[in-house]
This record gives structure tokens, sequence and C-alpha cells, in this order.
């Protein structure tokens, strides 16, 4: 899980977006000059030195305008902030201080949270000297950036990553498998939650986006102890248009970050949409087991080759996790609900499934046997050993004479023939290439 989340704001065009995309190491936000490019909050994964957290991108504050759009970029700030473990209060060291940065560091102020003052546009040393006007705003030392340059951002991250909360260890709280209800807005994932649980635990509406935030509920069943967390609908940026739902986006993507397994429910008689494929890949890049749930199946007109279609299309849709289950089911009859639980059990222990040293060797040298790794130029790959070093999702190292030989068709060969070996349905394989070191002795 990303250890915290922090929020960059400040008033229009002082250079947010460019931070955003400097700290993320990617062209993300769109960037431009002129006030109000940015509308709708930005979200990334990032690190600093080994501490990784979650960055967002916020539209300028501008407390004087009344129009629409500013209210909207207004409240989507106070969201933000809500949410945020920290704050970067980003300034324009030449325009000086406006009163709309007086404002926005007295509403900081009275936020409570941990503020680091950014003063931008300080390329040049003879303007080095502006960034002690701010200290005015009684939010403690200014740091001096350049955010189009680079300069100073590693200073800027050292103070933000020190008011950042304990990163998570990882650990949870006890031996429950938490299970993120994930999927476009109105596919009927609160009332899936409600049939699991047997009880109107979550409010159920027909409205797209009736839930707001994520919500948890600890249950047993069978001696198993869940977390079942039922999130606000993804929707697709450009159709997002209610600050509470953008809001609610965030959570949900804090709530795949928490989980050990997801189920990506989708309208089995709307079928597959673009936005099922982004929500899966998240939870895939974050290292999620998924189960796909094809929710609605009693609305949707049968024959005896319905299912078998469908699940050819979730394959080829979702080539990218044709390792994930597919289970039919309808939420308001209950029909087949009951086989979800059972499924998120088998999934997690392949999730979390270790495999000996020698055992995942002797895999990796079959497999060498049948298919010889590639060659480049006269140059052979040559695989030396290979180790697990890590679950949720299980991670293997394989150390070569030379990672550049190893060329993606074959990394996919080999995850193949571990899933057939060991099985490892419902979850990714994270599959690292390493130069092995002169002299170096694989383990027993």
């Amino acid at each position: 899980m990303p250890g915290g989340l922090v929020a960059i704001v400040g008033r229009p065009n002082v250079g947010k977006s460019t931070l955003f995309n400097r700290i993320v190491g990617g062209r993300i936000a769109i960037v431009e000059d002129k006030p109000g490019v940015t509308r709708d909050r930005l979200y990334a994964l990032a690190s600093w030195n080994g501490r990784g957290f979650r960055i967002i991108d916020t539209g300028g504050l501008d407390f004087g305008g009344s129009d629409a759009i500013v209210k909207s970029i207004r409240a989507q700030v106070e969201l933000a902030l809500e949410e945020a473990d920290a704050v970067i209060f980003l300034v324009d060291g030449i325009s000086g201080i406006t009163p709309a940065d007086e404002e926005i560091a007295g509403r900081l102020r009275r936020a409570g949270k941990p503020v680091v003052l950014a003063v931008n546009k300080l390329d040049n040393p003879n303007r080095m000297i502006a960034q002690y006007e701010f200290f005015r705003l009684g939010l403690g030392d200014p740091f001096p950036i350049s955010a189009e340059h680079g300069l100073g951002i590693g200073d800027l991250l050292d103070a933000v990553v020190r008011r950042l909360p304990p990163e998570d260890t990882g650990e949870p709280d006890h031996d429950a498998i938490r299970v993120a209800v994930i999927g476009r807005p109105n596919v009927g994932k609160s009332s899936l939650v409600n049939r699991l649980l047997g009880e109107e635990r979550v409010l159920v509406s027909e409205i797209p986006g009736t839930t707001r935030d994520a919500v948890d509920t600890l249950f047993e069943r069978e001696g198993h102890s869940f977390i079942l967390i039922d999130t606000a609908g993804l929707r697709k940026r450009g159709r997002v248009w209610e600050d509470t739902e953008k809001y609610s986006v965030l959570r949900a993507l804090r709530a795949i970050d928490r989980s050990d397994v997801c189920l990506l429910v989708i309208d089995g008689k709307q079928g597959i949409a673009e936005q099922d494929k982004r929500v899966a890949g998240y939870a895939v890049d974050a290292g999620r087991a998924v189960a796909v749930v094809v929710n609605k199946w009693d609305l949707v007109e049968k024959d005896d080759k319905t299912a078998v279609r469908m699940t050819e299309e979730i394959r080829q849709e979702f080539a990218f996790m044709t390792w994930a289950p597919v289970v039919f089911v309808s939420a308001k009859t209950g029909q087949r609900v009951g086989r979800i639980l059972d499924l998120v059990v088998q999934i997690a222990e392949q999730h979390a499934m270790r495999m000996p040293t020698a055992t995942v060797n002797r895999v990796v040298e079959d497999a060498v046997q049948r298919v010889p790794p590639p060659s480049d130029k006269g140059r052979r790959l040559r695989l030396y050993y290979a180790s697990q070093v890590g679950v949720k999702p299980p991670t293997f190292v394989f150390f070569v004479n030379d990672p550049e030989l190893m060329h993606f068709s074959y990394i996919r060969y080999l995850e193949n023939q571990l899933r057939s070996a060991f099985g490892f349905e419902g979850t990714p394989l994270r599959l690292l290439i390493r130069q092995r070191k002169s002299g170096a002795r694989p383990p027993r």
C-alpha cells in the first residue's frame, strides 16, 4: 500500500501540474501556460528514497471567482485536502505573495494538515532572495524550487516524506481476507455486497454513484474471516462530473491498494465496456488477485452456449489477465452468489502461495529444455537459477547472464510454465530478471 497521500495545492498558474509531472516522473498532467487548465484532480503513484506515496494534482484555487467551473475546482481542492496526509502549497516566486496566496494559507492553517511551502520558478540564483517574502504566510520555511528544471525537488521531497504518517508494513490487523468489490457505476456492486452479507449493510440504489466512500464490513463464513470493501463505481474521467463522485474514485483506488482480492463486477446485460478494462488494469498493476463477476445474469437471454461465448469474450477483452476466474451471478436473485466466497478463499491462497526454490528450479530447467532461451546476434540467453522472493502477488527472480537478452515472449513462456506447474489461479505473477553476479551460487 502506498505510504500516504500528498496533495499539491495553490492558486492558478503557479506550476502545480509541472511539479506533479516532475515528482511522478512522466508527463501525466496537462500543462499549459494559462490559468484553469487542470480542472480534475489527477493522482498517481510516486516514490522518494524508497518511500512510496500517492500524489494528487489539483485545479488552481480562486476564491474570488463565482462561476461554475471555479466553484467546481474549489470543491475538488477542498476534497483533496480532506483526504490528504500532507500538502505541498505551491506559490510563484516571480509574482510574490498575492491575496489568493494569503487566503489559501489561512485555509491550510485551519485544516491542520502538515504543509510544505514550495516557492516555484526560482531557477535563477538572482531570484533566490524572493523566497524570504513567503515567511509572512506563517507556514514555516519555504523551499525554493524550479519544477520546470528540477531544481530543489530533492529537498522538497525529503520534507514531504518526513511529514507523512508511518508507512504501512503490509501486515493485516488479523487474518481476514480483504476483498474489494470494484467496477463501473450501476453494475450492482452494493447489491452483491448485501447478498453476500445476507443483510442490508450497504445502501442500494439504481442511481449510479450512490456509494460515495469505501465501506468495510468484517464477517465470517465457514471458518474464514473476510473484510468486504464496497467501493464507488469507477467512471471514465471525461464522464465524471459530480464532485463527490470524483472523490469516491480516489477512495476506490485506495481500497484496491489495501485489498487482497478484487471482485471485478461487470454488467452481464450491457456487456464489457472500456472502463471495465481500465479498472481491471489498475487492480492487476497493484498486484491484487482478481475474479471477474458477471452480474445481472438473470436478465440475459441465454442458450446453452451463452456463458461459453461470454467467457471467451472476457478472455479476449481482458487478455492481460486470462488467469482470472469468471463466475456468472445474479445479485438480485442470489443465483450462484454462494460460489463467490469459496472462489475468494481459493484465489487468496494462490495469491499468498510460496514454492520452494528447488521446486521452482526443476520447473524452470524443464521449461528451458523444452524451449531453449532466445539468442541475439550470436549471444544466447543463459538462465542460471530462479527463486520465489515474495507473495501477494507471487514474485520470482530469474538470474541470467544478460537481462537484455530476455525477450518479453520468453518471459511470458516462463510465466505460463509456472502456472502450468503450480496453478496460481486468480493472481498476477511478477517475474524479475537480474544479472547474476560473478561467483554467485544458487540457493538450496
